[in-house]
């Protein structure tokens, strides 16, 4: 080799130790040492995490539930400060759903005027709400006005005397009605007009005559009884369903037209009330009907309803369905499958007429 011009060096492997040998545990010892240094770089996240949780996220979620019953709480009691002493008027008083109405109303401190058709019985209706003493707010002795909604004269005049007892109007709860059995094709047109008349024309034609009043005030509410029938139909009630359908139209275009007087329009579709609802209905040859219907019989009480009907008008609300979930059902599924609902609609039309025929 020579002195001056050495040979090149190779380049040496690096050793890497292996499983056996001994660097290996010295290795696995350092990545155990590197995982606790990392876990305890992340507990003080995992504390904050905690900290968070139990400092803010509870207290936030119990917050919200603290204002939303306050909502509540506020809501009922401007519903009470809004019912009491306010002037009622309600038609149909003397039986089922609007005698009730008028005993939650009137429990409610509300100045009532009793309309129907049976002076006798709003008389003695007066005499029982005036005997209670279930309440502990300020009552008013209500007045009675004895009227057919069926007759245009009997209701300008009764208008007219309604606004004598106090002098304005409030709250009108457009309750009176009438029910209907029967086949289309054996009613008569005069059957149909019959329960028009009680069911749209009577309300229609109070509203109009007391709506002056409230829009010269700026101020009143128009409440009316309809039915989950006014949002869908039913075999052989084909009069009851039309009248319905029509109240809800025309308080649909009451609410939007009396907006801008600050009147308030408020529609209540109860479901089946145990009441003496279908045994006073109309048949198609406008003879009584006379029988409870096995739906009916089972359905929600008067009472109960009645103290919704008295929550949704404290609330102010605009559209209220007080039915069971199939009926409450049957609404949407008329809207989005319109096939299938016409095809129930039709098979139970074939079971009530089998089962009438045997």
């Amino acid at each position: 080799m020579d002195p001056i011009h050495p040979a090149p060096c190779l380049p040496q492997a690096k050793w890497s130790p292996g499983p056996g040998d001994q660097g290996w545990p010295m290795m696995c010892q350092v990545l155990k040492e590197s995982q606790k240094c990392t876990r305890r770089k992340n507990l003080p996240k995992a504390r904050a995490m905690d900290f968070i949780t139990s400092t803010a996220i509870l207290p936030l979620l119990f917050g919200c539930l603290g204002v939303f019953g306050l909502f509540r709480l506020l809501q009922w009691v401007r519903g009470k400060a809004y019912l009491r002493n306010a002037v009622v008027v309600i038609t149909g008083a003397t039986s089922g759903l609007g005698k009730e109405c008028a005993k939650v109303f009137y429990a409610a401190g509300a100045k009532l005027v009793l309309c129907g058709r049976n002076g006798g019985a709003l008389e003695e209706l007066i005499r029982e709400l005036t005997a209670s003493h279930a309440t502990k707010v300020q009552t008013h002795k209500p007045y009675l006005v004895t009227f057919d909604l069926t007759d245009p004269g009997a209701v300008v005049a009764a208008a007219a005397e309604i606004l004598q007892c106090f002098g304005y109007v409030d709250i009108l709860v457009n309750n009176a009605g009438i029910s209907y059995r029967g086949t289309i094709m054996d009613t008569t047109v005069d059957v149909d007009k019959r329960v028009m008349e009680t069911n749209y024309f009577g309300p229609v034609a109070l509203t109009k005559a007391l709506l002056p009043s409230m829009i010269k005030r700026r101020q009143g509410h128009i409440v009316a009884i309809s039915s989950i029938q006014g949002k869908i139909s039913i075999p052989f009630r084909s009069a009851y369903a039309a009248s319905k359908h029509a109240t809800q139209a025309f308080f649909d275009c009451l609410r939007a037209e009396m907006e801008q007087y600050e009147i308030e329009v408020t529609v209540i579709s109860p479901g089946y009330i145990h009441t003496n609802l279908s045994v006073n209905a109309i048949t198609a040859d406008g003879s009584r009907y006379g029988v409870m219907d096995t739906t009916t019989a089972q359905g929600r009480s008067p009472v109960e309803v009645a103290h919704d009907v008295l929550a949704a008008v404290g609330k102010k609300k605009k559209d209220v369905i007080l039915a069971d979930l199939l009926p409450s059902l049957a609404i949407y599924l008329r809207t989005l499958a319109p096939g299938l609902f016409f095809s129930l609609m039709a098979s139970r039309a074939r079971k009530e007429r089998k089962s009438k025929n045997c």
